[in-house]
């Protein structure tokens, strides 16, 4: 995934954090990867259903193969 680079960042931030007795900027650091996750995983999600929807808008769709 092209995106992953940001959870790298985000794991090196926290470890630098912990390292250095900074333990509620790791918590922090840990649910903003968790939510960089779920953004990521909804706009792979949002990007199959355009996907899917432009298939069926063109009529190239599995779901339509042999028909006609």
């Amino acid at each position: 995934m092209q995106d992953d680079w940001i959870l790298d960042v985000l794991a090196d931030l926290r470890a630098f954090a912990m390292a250095n007795q900074l333990p509620r900027t790791a918590e922090q650091l840990d649910d903003a990867a968790l939510i960089a996750l779920a953004e990521m995983s909804l706009q792979r999600e949002r990007a199959i259903g355009r996907t899917h929807e432009d298939r069926a808008a063109s009529g190239t769709h599995l779901g339509k193969a042999g028909t006609g």
